[in-house]
Order: structure tokens, then sequence, then C-alpha cells
């Protein structure tokens, strides 16, 4: 439950402090004293967007911190899945500061909002004015519905296997296009392929044929200047071999003498041995080199085969060429294989739909058989609020179509008057009606739920007298179990109330901001006078309050 309230710096308030209680909690004030202000605070603690505008003082930053009493509601798991410190009374911040920017806080701990959002959920239901609307609602007919018929987890189930089974759906439609696509151009692709395949290609064989290539067709100058090369190293007069072991000789006559010398004759010898290898190696090359017309032509005639490819192609290189050979042959694969993989997908559609389908009838039945305790509780509740010949009627019907929360068609159908036809929830109740079933409906919801607390914004619009009195019982019941807080301008709800506090405006020379104080009995008494007699304290209105509070 929310156990204290702190708002800075946000639109008229410009610093209050609340300390809220468990059980039924009252605020009035008059119309535009800043109860909506209070509430659009709180949506900011709950994740809604931030704005700039809202700040009172522009050069200040706007902070709302709610207290939040959780040891009670099992929120642990929620607290280490978001990586967050666990505290039985947990602190949520919401600063905005002057450049614009927001910034939200679990106990201290940076967050996103989605993690406000989510955490919100499990702690708080603002009931707005404008939600009252929603009862004709297909989206919140199912969700009233799915919350008494504890269908969360198996909604969570539905909406995973329909995401799973919808992917399969079009996995089968882009094979299908992929496959005509493909067998539109199979034999183009095919006689690409096999021309790719003939052509024995691997990777480097470019290189390794046109070094092959420049051998075969520079014979004579490779002969010429490697025996020439052979030659000037071999000659007994002027050869490099022949003079280089000259000049070891005189070297090895003074390395003796110091480590300078020795190292030049060690070095000499390395510069001969290394040489003698490279005038062996040159004399094989000689060897090997000769002429070869018809090798010549076969190199030649498979490199003009690689670069008409690459030109056809568009490729710079051989292993350009293999990777275009490669999706050929899938494209080509694609559609030979096409009924294999066609009806692998339609085997596993088949298999999904199985699966949703009967997650789909678990959803059913479970929003079946809880229908008519439903409607019997709502009637009941419909008497004590002064229809007392309310009839609803829920229709709930399977159809084949797989929507976002199974396969259902769901629709509220009320009976206001006695002999009076079913129409539907949205055309057959006033305001007022829709008020009383909302709280019909909120009161059913908060004995089947584990949520801490519940504000409702005027949820007695268009009631008044014993109605609003019968109001306020309800929601002093509902305060028996959680955290129930009302905003209200009538004084028979506000009454009921287990403590209560008023909202009002406050004007200086300057400016206008909102506050909030607890009333003690006293100061009850004359508020709920104030509510009775239209702003004015009589001796009768007074008494009536007395009593009210009695």
């Amino acid at each position: 439950m929310l156990t204290s309230l702190s708002i800075k710096n946000y639109a008229l308030i410009e610093d209050i402090n609340i300390d809220l209680q468990s059980g039924f909690t009252i605020i009035t004030g008059e119309t535009g004293a800043g109860k909506s202000i209070m509430l659009g605070a709180l949506g900011l603690l709950l994740g809604d967007r931030a704005d700039f505008s809202s700040i009172r003082d522009s050069e200040k930053k706007c902070v709302i911190e709610g207290n939040f009493s959780i040891s009670n509601y099992k929120l642990e798991n929620f607290f280490k899945k978001e990586d967050l410190d666990y505290e039985p009374n947990s602190i949520i911040r919401r600063e905005i500061l002057p450049s614009g920017k927001s910034r939200a806080f679990i106990n201290d701990t940076p967050v996103r909002i989605t993690a406000l959002q989510n955490l919100g959920t499990y702690l708080i239901d603002i009931h707005s004015q404008h939600e009252t609307l929603s009862l004709g609602n297909s989206d919140y007919q199912f969700e009233v519905i799915d919350t008494i018929a504890k269908n969360e987890s198996l909604i969570i189930e539905y909406k995973s296997e329909l995401k799973e089974f919808r992917a399969l759906l079009k996995r089968f439609d882009e094979l299908k296009e992929e496959q005509s696509q493909a067998a539109k151009e199979y034999d183009y692709n095919l006689f690409l392929l096999n021309e790719l395949e003939e052509a024995q290609l691997q990777a480097g064989m470019q290189d390794e044929l046109e070094e092959r290539y420049e051998e075969l067709n520079n014979v004579e100058e490779l002969t010429e200047n490697l025996g020439s090369a052979i030659n000037y190293l071999q000659q007994e007069e002027i050869g490099s071999l022949e003079s280089l072991k000259s000049v070891r000789s005189h070297l090895s006559r003074i390395a003796q003498f110091s480590s300078n010398y020795e190292s030049f004759y060690e070095r000499i010898q390395s510069a001969i041995i290394e040489l003698d290898d490279l005038e062996a190696e040159m004399t094989s090359a000689l060897e090997r080199v000769e002429a070869n017309p018809e090798e010549l032509e076969t190199v030649n005639q498979k490199l003009q085969l690689i670069y008409n490819l690459q030109k056809k192609h568009n490729a710079e290189n051989v292993e350009e060429l293999l990777k275009i050979m490669n999706d050929l042959r899938e494209k080509v694969s694609v559609t030979e294989n096409a009924e294999t993989a066609l009806n692998e997908v339609q085997l596993a559609i088949k298999e999904q739909e199985a699966r949703l389908s009967k997650t789909a009838d678990k959803l059913y039945e479970n929003r079946k058989k809880i229908i008519p305790a439903f409607i019997e509780q709502t009637e009941q509740i419909l008497k004590d609020l002064g229809m007392p010949n309310a009839r609803l009627n829920i229709e709930l019907e399977q159809g084949e179509e797989f929507l976002s929360n199974g396969r259902d068609r769901l629709e509220w159908y009320l009976a206001a008057n006695k002999g009076g036809s079913f129409k539907e929830m949205k055309k057959a109740a006033s305001g007022g009606e829709l008020s009383r079933i909302m709280l019909a409906v909120k009161s059913i919801l908060a004995a089947q739920s584990n949520l801490p607390t519940i504000i409702f914004d005027e949820i007695d619009t268009g009631v008044s007298g014993e109605i609003a009195q019968k109001m306020g019982e309800i929601l002093q019941k509902m305060g028996n179990n959680m955290q129930v807080i009302a905003i209200t301008h009538l004084p028979q709800i506000a009454g009921k109330g287990a403590s209560h506090f008023r909202i009002f405006k406050e004007d200086n020379e300057e400016t206008t901001r909102t506050r909030i104080i607890r009333l003690d009995e006293k100061a009850r008494i004359e508020e709920l006078a104030l509510m009775l007699g239209g702003n004015t304290k009589s001796d009768s209105a007074m008494a009536h309050a007395k009593s009210l509070l009695n």
C-alpha cells in the first residue's frame, strides 16, 4: 500500500507531503483545487510520460516520491528479475529536471520507465472518470472476466503460442513466394550453376594459373637470364662465388687475432653458403624451364574461361565466383526440394495450431465457468445500489479465428429496468448507472485480486442521496481488505472514510499554490456541512454532517 506521497514543484504544488493509512481514505476539494494534479503526480510514479510544462518553477527540478509497503504482496521475484534490491518498504521516485530530462528510481537504483510501469501494475489501480466508459469496450470486458477466471498465465502462454503460429504462417507464405520466383528462374539458374561447376573452380587457382602462364609464355627470357645469372656465380675467374671464396681465404688467416675479424669470417662464410643454395635452386629451376605449347594453350584456355565467368557474373576473383555458385546451388535446391520444404512447414503449422487450440479451449472453459457467478454477484451489488431490476447478460461464443486473447467473442448486455430488453452495455446504461456498474465490478475484482491500493476519481458521477450512501458503504467494505482512496464531491461517501484529506488552492500576492491537509473530526464536520449546504454551514447542515460521520 501507499504509505506516503511527496510532491515538489509540480503544477500548482510547491511542496506537499502526506502520510496515508490502510482502509478507506477520502479526498475532497472544490473543482480546480488540484485533485487531478495529485493523480497526475501519481501517474508519473507509475510510469506515465513526463511533461516539462508541468514543472512549477522551470529553474528547479520536480520530484515525486512514493513510499510503498509491499511485504505482503510477494514481489521478491519481480525485484530479482529487474535486478533491483528488494525492500519491504520500497521507495519510487520520479524526477523531471530543468533540462526536460526525466529520471526514475526504485530504492535509489536508476530504472527505465518500463520498470515503473511493470511494478505499478502490482501496486495501484487508478480508476479515472474516463475509465467508466470502458465498460462497453470489449477489451476491458475480457480483462474483467480473465482477472476473475485467473487466466493471466494462460493468456501469456496463448500469446506466445500465437506468435509462433503466426511466424510459421508467415514463413509458409514466404516459402511459397520464394519457390514461385525460383521456379520461374530455375532453368536459367541451373544453366549458370552447371557452367560454374564445369569450370572446376578452386580458391587460389587463378593466381596459380596466371603465374604458370607467365612462365610458359616467357621460356626464352627465363632460360637466358637464369643461365647468365648462374654463369656469373660459377665462373672460375670472375664468378661471384669464387671471389667470395678468395675473400674467405684471406679472412681465415686473421680470424684468430680478434673477435671482430672472426665475425667477418663467419659472415662471409654464411654468404657463401646462401649463394651456394641459391645457385643450386636456380640451376634446378633452369632445368625445369622448357617450352610446352600444349600446356601453354591449356592454361590460357582456363584463364580465359575464368575471365569470362568473372565478367559475366561481375565478380572480381574466383572466391566471389564460388560464392555465386553456392547461392545458385541453394536457389536450385529450393525449387527441387519445394514440396518437401512446404510439407515440413505445413506439418509444423498443424502441430502449433493444435497446441494453440488446446490453450484457447482452456481460456474459453475458464471464462464460461465464472460468468454465472459473476453475473449473480454483480446483480446483487446493483440491487444494493438502487438498481433492483437490473439484469446482466454476458454472451461468450467461441469462433474459429485465433484472436489476440483466444478465439472468443464476448459482449456484455444490460437490461436496466423491469421488463426492459437487453442492450449492449454502452447503449443501455446512463452515466449514473455506468458508475454503479463500474463500482460493482471493481468491488468484485478487489475481492479477487491481491492489489494493495485502488484509487477512485469521482466514481460517484451521476448518483446522489441514498445511492451515494450505498456506494460509500461498498467502498468502506472494500477498504477492509485493501487501501481504498476516493476523490469525491458527495458528503454521503466522504462520511464513510477512515481518514479525510482536503485539497485547496491558496493565493498570495505573487502565486497560487495547491495544498492538502488531513482533517480532524471537527474539520471533517465543517467540510461535510459545506458539501451539504452549498458553502454555508447552517445548523441543519452541521447536524447532518455529524450524523454522516456517526
